[in-house]
């Protein structure tokens, strides 16, 4: 056999087993039939004339010879004319049946004959993917894949070695389209090879997709471009931080954050303006005032450049207002949320200690002049109705006006009327004008000989606190004398609220010790 020419070495084995083979099924001989005595030998001698032979660097000699046994029915089934001398060509074309069984044979196609130069398995309605395992025979001409129904990607790296293919047909395929197209061994054959594949673009659907993206692009942008207009311009709080507004508010969120407005969140009502308590989207609390008065548009302008003052406010004493919205039929400013209540409803529901009342006064004073002197143009409405508490009995002033013209006069006056009110058992009057006249002539006609009628009789005073409230009184008084053109400065007010709260703090302390004579602490007995 060592004398057979190289191109049929492998044949020579077949020879051998022809006879035998020839009556049985291949599945059949790949059980029973067993390698011939000299198997090893004619391999030897097959790749010493030519190492090139596919089994030439395998070990495996049952496997080896399993193959020899497929290769001479595969020789047979595909109509060779001489199976021992010539082995070209593997034709398994509309043979739906048997091309599956041969492509399991992975052994074959690992030992793939040199001979063989051409494979056809067309039209055998094969599924799954490509059948890589046949491109182990690197040496073929041609091959034909195609009426199956492949799916999948096609292994384009796995045909380099396959130098000598010049004839490929994947046509009627169902394989993935790729960029198949752009590559130098797509180049290699004409659009016929690849025909209703899957591989060559489609056209009619690459022209759907034109008009799709043509069409459709534009108006996802546009609809992407409306849907931000109307989350920037109505509900800004679903965008990110860094795209909303600061400090605006629109009616919309107002609504949300209010429950449509609804009666269980009104908390008050005044001439033109409703107070609603309201949840922002991200769960902070705040406090509405709306006014549904019909504007100018002048109106509208100033109204927008006060709240851009008033969001800059930032003292302990003064209600943080977080934002505004600006409408000519619906204006609203928005503050943060405070649990507890304003003075003039603690004064009435409770009896606070003079040491509490100091610390209001105190609180209120500070903002105050935190204002003078960093806001002088914006003007506030100090009564006890509107000086709101936090939770730890801090005042905050709470109602605002930029570009307010009252004087200092009477600014004075109104810290004035608050610290009698804070003083004075109750307020013998109304909101008007003339009440507050009354009240402050009732109180100037007790002064200074008979002020414990008008002291809240509830506190429980010693001789130093009396003293202190009698002094806040005299100041109160002066700062409301409408008769004088003199009147104390607010910086005066602030030193003297100041060194009475921190000489209330110095006498109600463990440490401070009284002299013999010292009757401080002796309690004033009201009437």
């Amino acid at each position: 056999m060592a004398s057979i020419s190289e191109t049929l070495l492998f044949f020579s084995i077949i020879l051998a087993l022809s006879r035998a083979m020839h009556s049985a099924s291949v599945v059949e001989d790949l059980n029973n039939l067993k390698p011939p005595p000299d198997f090893s030998t004619t391999i030897r001698n097959n790749c010493i004339h030519n190492p090139s032979l596919r089994y030439c660097n395998s070990s495996d000699l049952n496997e080896i010879f399993k193959s020899t046994i497929v290769a001479s029915h595969l020789c047979n089934e595909s109509r060779n004319p001489n199976c021992v001398e010539t082995f070209p060509k593997i034709d398994l074309r509309s043979r739906p049946k048997i091309a599956p069984l041969y492509l399991s044979f992975s052994f074959f196609w690992k030992y793939c004959p040199l001979s063989i130069l051409s494979i056809d398995l067309s039209n055998n309605s094969m599924k799954g993917s490509f059948p890589i395992d046949v491109l182990q025979c690197t040496q073929i001409q041609a091959l034909d894949l195609s009426h199956n129904e492949l799916t999948g990607d096609v292994p384009i790296h796995s045909f380099s070695p396959l130098t000598n293919l010049t004839l490929l047909n994947l046509s009627y395929n169902y394989f993935s389209e790729s960029t198949m197209s752009d590559t130098e061994f797509f180049k290699r054959f004409n659009a016929s090879s690849f025909i209703h594949s899957g591989l060559l673009p489609n056209q009619k659907k690459f022209t759907i997709k034109v008009i799709i993206l043509l069409v459709g692009f534009p108006i996802f942008v546009i609809l992407m471009v409306g849907c931000f207009g109307w989350l920037f311009f109505v509900r800004p709080d679903f965008l990110p931080r860094v795209f909303r507004r600061e400090n605006k508010f629109t009616p919309s969120m107002l609504k949300a954050a209010t429950d449509g407005f609804s009666r269980e969140n009104l908390v008050g009502k005044g001439e033109g303006v409703d107070m609603y308590r309201g949840v922002l989207r991200d769960g902070t609390q705040v406090r509405i005032e709306i006014y549904r008065d019909d504007i100018s548009r002048e109106s509208q302008r100033r109204f927008e450049e006060e709240c851009k003052v008033l969001v800059q406010l930032s003292h302990e004493n003064i209600v943080q207002v977080l934002g505004s919205c600006s409408r000519r039929k619906l204006r609203a400013i928005i503050t943060e949320w405070m649990e507890g209540e304003n003075v003039e409803m603690w004064l009435s529901r409770s009896a606070p200690s003079w040491k509490h009342r100091l610390k209001i006064l105190m609180g209120v004073v500070k903002g105050m002049c935190y204002l003078h002197e960093e806001w002088p143009e914006v003007g506030y409405d100090l009564r006890t109705s509107s000086v709101l508490l936090s939770d730890n009995l801090e005042p905050l002033i709470s109602r605002f006006k930029v570009g307010d013209q009252s004087s200092s006069t009477r600014k004075i006056h109104k810290i004035g009327v608050f610290l009698l009110e804070i003083l004075v058992s109750s307020r013998l009057s109304d909101e008007s004008k003339s009440g507050e006249v009354r009240f402050i002539d009732h109180i100037r006609k007790h002064y200074p000989g008979n002020l414990r009628e008008v002291i809240d009789e509830r506190m429980k005073m010693t001789e130093n606190s009396f003293d202190q409230a009698k002094q806040l009184i005299r100041l109160g008084l002066m700062c409301t004398d409408q008769s004088s053109s003199h009147h104390p400065h607010l910086s005066q007010i602030a030193d003297i609220i100041t060194r009475a709260y921190e000489s209330w703090n110095v006498l109600a302390s463990p440490t401070h010790k009284r002299s013999p004579g010292d009757k401080g602490h002796k309690r004033i007995q009201s009437r």
